[in-house]
């Protein structure tokens, strides 16, 4: 397959990019030893066919960032290709079609995998051989470009499977509510004052030491962004965390953080110093509020997230044949709670209760099932005569890891024909 290695070839993709009423897209990237991920490849899926764009030859991928704008873009899991032009380009595509996000609103858990939704829409079985391959090597491999093809050349038949299923059960405009939010550029950049509550223990410190987590997390970033390396290879979280915490005043109070080691104290140890004088010198009114803490998902929670699901969905009053008669009651008795949150609230709690229960019910089907397989494989029959427990044992076939590859239970399905 010809790849799109220069700018005329980039004009003419985009000049039909722009022209068609719909692309799938899907991105190969390396972000393991940079700050911003390195877009290696971009695969364009159309209706009748498929386009490869090798973003080391075309550097400039400015065109096609604006020409998916004039179109409805389709993907799975797109936040971290959206991320990419975001970063790069400070625009990303406004109409957004994620078959993740879709999927979700159908029962088949928060972060169905591409190869899964595939199998179970499409009953096609991707091999994902190249998945921890280097994009970087050029030319792309006979084997890479089959893999980078089959990642976007299902993505459009599903979006039809997914659009229609999602009418049926009148989810449909819940999920392209969520998926807007993939399309705005917003969404995507990093709000720096709020960057240091990603540390783990930040949501446990007082103000002040929130005040100077915020200045040593923002050095620590400065840093990283002008060696390209990602954060953490300047200092680990707990590292920062324990600077927080430890508020040095001397070169010789680093030393007791085993973890920040002789080298870095050498090398970072004044510019650690002055951030945590900054920190604090913050005026005690300036001072970072601390974070509440976040509630566990109750019990009373659940049910809240469950009356959505069986109780508020457009066109439905109660719960369908297949429902437990628990999940009922409880959703009964936590309508009013359900009744106070908006259209955004309900669909992001629809999505939610329908990933929890799908994915904890599909979990435990296959944890039974590979069980009763495993003891089936292992018994020996007694009786050589009876000639149906050999076939049966031989016929059986192997058991799926994958949760989303496994039957449905009677009573929580992925399957749009089934109760949810």
């Amino acid at each position: 397959m010809p790849v799109v290695d220069n700018a005329a070839e980039l004009a003419a993709l985009c000049e039909r990019v722009a022209r068609e009423p719909r692309v799938a897209i899907d991105t190969e990237f390396h972000a393991e030893r940079s700050y911003s991920a390195r877009l290696m490849v971009v695969q364009l899926a159309f209706e009748d066919g498929v386009a490869i764009v090798d973003p080391k030859a075309v550097p400039d991928l400015s065109p096609l960032v604006a020409a998916l704008g004039e179109t409805t873009v389709v993907g799975h899991a797109l936040s971290s290709d959206l991320k990419i032009f975001a970063d790069r380009y400070d625009a990303v595509p406004s109409r957004v079609f994620d078959t993740q996000v879709a999927a979700s609103f159908l029962g088949y858990g928060m972060q169905i995998s591409l190869a899964d939704l595939v199998y179970d829409l499409r009953d096609v079985r991707l091999a994902k051989t190249q998945t921890v391959s280097d994009w970087s090597a050029r030319p792309l491999s006979a084997r890479q470009i089959e893999y980078l093809v089959d990642d976007v050349a299902h993505l459009l038949p599903m979006h039809d499977i997914l659009i229609e299923r999602l009418r049926d059960k009148g989810r449909y405009e819940w999920a392209l509510e969520e998926c807007a939010e993939l399309g705005d550029v917003a969404r995507y950049r990093v709000d720096e004052r709020r960057a240091y509550m990603k540390i783990p223990g930040a949501i446990r410190m007082n103000r002040r030491e929130l005040g100077i987590l915020n200045e040593l997390v923002k050095l620590r970033d400065r840093l990283a962004r002008e060696r390209d390396l990602p954060p953490k290879y300047i200092l680990a979280d707990d590292v920062v965390g324990g600077l927080a915490t430890l508020r040095p005043k001397a070169l010789e109070d680093l030393a007791q953080l085993r973890r920040l080691e002789a080298g870095l104290r050498r090398q970072l140890g004044p510019a650690l110093l002055e951030a945590v004088a900054r920190g604090e010198a913050i005026p005690e009114a300036d001072l970072p509020e601390r974070p509440r803490r976040p509630l566990g998902i109750s019990r009373d929670t659940f049910a809240a997230l469950m009356s959505v699901v069986v109780g508020k969905s457009p066109g439905r009053t109660g719960c369908r044949r297949g429902c437990s008669p628990a999940v009922g009651a409880g959703a009964r008795g936590s309508r009013v709670a359900a009744d106070a949150r908006g259209a955004a609230s309900r669909a992001r709690a629809l999505r939610l209760a329908l990933g929890v229960a799908g994915h904890a019910a599909r979990a435990t089907f296959v944890r039974r099932r590979d069980a009763r397989h495993r003891r089936l494989r292992g018994r020996r029959p007694q009786n050589t005569s009876v000639p149906w427990i050999h076939e049966r044992i031989a016929t059986m076939p192997p058991p799926r890891s994958a949760w989303a590859t496994a039957p449905m239970p009677t009573t929580v399905s992925m399957r749009s024909n089934a109760p949810a």
